[in-house]
């Protein structure tokens, strides 16, 4: 089956929505994502999104807080940019309909809130499930437009590109490398479909699901970089995982994260004996950047041999807490916990990809066509670090001007008729009555990569990940040309190569920065190591 559209944008969330709204007014979008559209990291997203729209911030304190968290390796343009096209963004979003918080009293203000390396109060949210409201009006406003159509449950395999179709015995007359829209299995049939467009968007998010202890929904498995660099797109920074200083630590809670404002609001950190240790590790204590924190929580932990420590605001009034965080007031409530009597029990876990596939200020890729925008891309603004709340702001701002870029495209390629590219062809592959091999590696997979490419890291931890990595990436290689693709097979895959990537890169920097830290190079190294680490096939 063929599907061909004007854009095809790989992703629900707000990156991938907000680039097909703007698309839609030029032209037909698919939009391809491979659980329920709204099943996405946006969804879980808590905190908010920083911006400057209060008449007491400034964007140049903004950008000196993006600076300061990156470590030395943002883009200084770039962060500018952000910055100050980022009130422009949000005020789109409240037109759409997203109902951001507000104080009370005539003039009815923005409620900003603080968080980790903020100079100011900055952060526009609603209450403490801001993802969840954009993703739905986006969603909303999206499913109104006759020129955008959905498909769920859908999931791209790989990019159909200039490489692939000569390959495949196709004579074409690009002179560059050219992306020309992608395979992608229905899950539901198990039925590979060929999406053809002019434009191709990777807007997939994170890859949190890459270690054993994440933030991020299970979808999170890395399949947008893994796909852009099996198809040649440069990938840089992927040392740069950052893990969130706190998410529940319960056995029945899975993957919930507690926010950044629990700390901006005034929550302290304590070890298990009651006592605040933040002061010993920065002057900010709990608002000191995320790397900082989360360090700082590993190196108590491991000192103590304790599971976990503590996050506490029980000493801000009751009414308060409930008003602010209602959602993380009622989540621990489920797991008997009070939050306005008693402290949170916390541990870091995987939050975000500070690096991925590497693009311009537009999301434009090294390959003519594909865009990558969102968590997926490394757009220069994050650094070695991102500052909390800066990645809806990137999303909104880099779909905007991808958007506008890419209509630009495709004025430019409209009267070329799309590339003719061969059904998918399963060839003498079977179905597979051995899941148990993609269980087990899955499951090897996010155990070594916590315990040897975590927080802390070593030269010897990093060859041995390097080493099970290439053992499982061959038997997955086996595996995928024998059998017939599934989701659980597709996600594996692009997960051992999003491990590999990372690994790469972390044994490449001979140093330690922002969220990179080294044992044996506990230092940073600015006259070599003050640049990108880039890599592509």
């Amino acid at each position: 089956m063929e599907v061909q559209s004007d854009y095809l944008v790989i992703g629900s969330g707000i990156a991938g929505l907000s680039f097909a709204l703007e698309s839609a007014r030029s032209g037909t979008v698919a939009i391809v994502t491979k659980r329920d559209p709204q099943e996405t990291s946006t969804n879980y997203a808590q905190g908010g999104i920083a911006s400057v729209l209060d008449p007491e911030d400034q964007p140049e304190l903004h950008i000196k807080d993006t600076l300061e968290s990156g470590d030395g390796l943002c883009k200084e343009d770039v962060v500018k940019m952000v910055v100050r096209e980022g009130p422009g963004r949000v005020q789109e979003l409240i037109g759409l309909g997203v109902n951001f918080t507000r104080q009370s009293g005539p003039e009815k203000k923005l409620d900003l809130g603080m968080e980790g390396g903020h100079s100011r109060r900055r952060i526009v949210h609603a209450k403490d499930h801001t993802g969840q409201e954009v993703e739905k009006v986006l969603l909303e406003r999206a499913r109104e437009q006759p020129n955008i159509t959905i498909y769920d449950n859908h999931m791209a395999i790989d990019l159909i590109t200039k490489s692939k179709l000569i390959k495949r015995g196709i004579v074409i007359s690009e002179t560059r490398e050219t992306c020309w829209g992608a395979y992608v299995l229905d899950v539901k049939t198990n039925q590979v479909k060929t999406f053809l467009a002019r434009v191709t968007v990777l807007a997939t998010g994170g890859a949190g699901k890459v270690y054993l202890y994440t933030s991020n929904p299970d979808i999170a498995s890395g399949d947008g970089v893994a796909i852009g660099y099996r198809a040649g797109v440069k990938v840089a920074n992927m040392e740069f995982v950052q893990f969130h200083p706190t998410c529940l630590y319960h056995p029945m809670a899975k993957s919930f994260l507690i926010s950044e404002a629990v700390r901006g609001e005034g929550g302290i950190l304590l070890d298990s004996k009651g006592n605040r240790f933040m002061e010993k590790y920065h002057p900010l204590k709990e608002l000191a950047f995320r790397d900082i924190v989360a360090r700082s929580i590993d190196l108590e932990l491991k000192k103590s041999g304790d599971e976990c420590v503590y996050l506490d605001i029980s000493h801000k009034p009751a009414a308060f807490i409930k008003e602010r965080f209602p959602h993380i007031y009622h989540t621990c409530l489920k797991y008997q916990i009070d939050i306005t009597k008693e402290p949170i029990p916390v541990v870091p876990a995987a939050h975000y990809m500070c690096g991925g596939l590497l693009t311009d200020k537009n999301g434009l890729t090294n390959i003519d066509n594909l865009y990558a925008i969102g968590e997926v891309a490394c757009t220069g603004l994050h650094g070695a670090n991102r500052l909390a709340s800066n990645s809806l702001l990137e999303a909104l701002v880099f779909a905007k001007r991808a958007a506008k870029s890419a209509s630009e495209d495709l004025a430019a390629n409209r009267n070329i008729p799309l590339s003719k590219a061969p059904l998918w062809d399963s060839g003498s592959a079977t179905d597979s009555e051995e899941s148990v091999v993609v269980t087990h590696n899955w499951d090897e997979i996010r155990r070594f990569m916590w315990n040897y490419v975590g927080i802390v890291r070593t030269n010897k931890r990093l060859a041995r990940a390097r080493s099970r990595v290439q053992i499982i990436q061959e038997e997955i290689k086996e595996y995928y040309w024998n059998f017939i693709v599934t989701s659980d097979l597709l996600e594996l895959r692009n997960l051992a190569q999003v491990a590999e990537l990372i690994i790469t890169c972390a044994s490449l920097r001979k140093e330690s920065r922002g969220l990179h830290y080294n044992l044996d190079y506990p230092h940073q190294d600015n006259e070599h190591w003050k640049r990108d680490t880039v890599i592509w096939i």
